[in-house]
């Protein structure tokens, strides 16, 4: 497994996979080609059929400025390694190509070529699965954060206060913000609301509804495009800040318990990123939400006083429960359903922690098992279920929408006409 650094990383939204992923192999690959008078980018599979939503072309061109980029969208083309994949061009004052690169956008910001896909990057962690950290975690007496701080040195923590840093900005950010978020569905914004109903809120529901308010306020956030921490993706990035905020408000923790709740999350994240997928169109939402949950269930564990058994037991449940958790963006845009998923999610996670903390521990199925599984549940889901807006939510919402802006239209002509 690589650092936490690249797990935790600090970003624009909307999509880590889809916004900061071709951001940044379009400025790699700007800087590798300064003689480039202009360029071309071709979007395939599930970066061309939710990059407009995602904000894709805005990124690509951002990257590439002041020169000219021409971009082709290729939906139905899927190439064999990834479903995220593009294609950049550079062209000469005759617009022929100088130079040419494929890159794939595997999920959580990070991006791999066809050169260096199937090579293992390097570890920094000697365990390879959940089992094998529990073992030897128990054989030394150490903490699930005790063994992060083994493998990443001491330094880590300058890093993951970063993070933290940056959650919590996007949470104040998303919480005092208003008004309609951008794109086509004209979404209000809801987190400032849901604080104020959550401060005026019968005591046992204030908590949960403070809750969802940090949630939504970062998942707003991203959907602005403004700046998120992936948790371990852009889309999911409301609810391990969300429930760390909500446990640190309870208890009054300070936030070197925090930092430590952060190592054990990221963690839990690492291992679904490194034995399975975090990203949406490869494995749907539960490699996306469900990860998310699952790390926030196993911060929640550990701050609560769980022990290692039962953190590895809240992040198994917190994966389990969101099995098959299809990724149907609506138009494209990382708001309908991705949004209101945060604050379900999130609230599961406390719930997941909860139930492995009244346990023995010694559950039957374990992290291991349930990342297998996600896995190939992703690989069986059709494809349309996996971040191409073709199917599910995105498909019948789609449908009732312009049914009844047809029917608006239709109302709004007729009164014209009787006038």
């Amino acid at each position: 497994m690589q650092s936490l650094k690249e797990l935790y990383k600090i970003g624009m939204g909307p999509s880590s996979s889809h916004t900061m992923g071709p951001r940044k192999a379009a400025e790699e690959f700007n800087r590798a080609h300064p003689q480039a008078v202009s360029f071309r980018v071709t979007l395939y599979g599930s970066l061309a059929a939710t990059g407009k939503g995602h904000l894709t072309d805005l990124a690509i061109k951002e990257a590439l400025s002041p020169k000219p980029v021409f971009i082709e969208w290729k939906p139905s083309v899927f190439l064999p390694r990834h479903p995220n994949a593009l294609k950049l061009e550079a062209l000469d004052g005759d617009k022929q190509p100088l130079d040419e690169q494929v890159v794939y956008s595997v999920g959580g910001g990070e991006i791999r070529t066809d050169d260096n896909f199937n090579i293992v990057p390097a570890s920094i962690y000697p365990h390879h699965s959940m089992e094998e950290i529990l073992e030897y975690t128990a054989r030394h007496k150490m903490l699930l954060w005790q063994y992060v701080e083994e493998c990443e040195g001491s330094q880590i923590w300058e890093y993951i206060s970063r993070v933290w840093s940056a959650m919590q900005e996007t949470m104040i950010r998303g919480l005092e913000a208003q008004g309609v978020l951008p794109g086509s569905l004209n979404l209000e914004r809801k987190a400032r609301k849901y604080l104020y109903k959550a401060a005026n809120s019968p005591r046992y529901v204030r908590r949960i509804n403070n809750l969802f308010a940090y949630a939504l306020a970062c998942a707003e956030e991203n959907a602005s495009g403004g700046q998120v921490v992936t948790a371990p993706t852009c889309g999911s990035c409301g609810i391990v800040p969300a429930v760390c905020r909500l446990m640190k408000e309870i208890y009054e923790f300070d936030d070197t318990m925090i930092l430590q709740a952060l190592a054990t999350a990221g963690l839990i994240g690492n291992l679904a990123k490194t034995n399975a997928s975090i990203s949406g169109a490869e494995v749907g939402c539960q490699g996306e939400v469900g990860v998310a949950c699952a790390m926030a269930a196993a911060a929640s564990c550990q701050l609560e006083g769980g022990d290692n058994r039962r953190i590895a037991y809240a992040a198994e449940m917190g994966l389990e429960h969101h099995l098959g958790l299809t990724c149907d963006p609506v138009e494209g845009l990382v708001q309908i359903p991705c949004i209101e998923r945060n604050a379900m999610a999130a609230a599961r996670a406390l719930d997941c922690a909860t139930y492995a903390l009244m346990s023995e521990g010694d559950n039957r199925v374990s992290y291991d098992d349930v990342l297998a599984t996600m896995m190939q549940t992703g690989l069986d889901m059709h494809r349309d279920y996996r971040e191409t807006s073709r199917g599910g939510l995105a498909r019948f919402f789609k449908k009732h929408w312009l049914k009844m802006k047809r029917k608006t239209k239709t109302l709004a002509r007729r009164r014209r006409n009787k006038k």
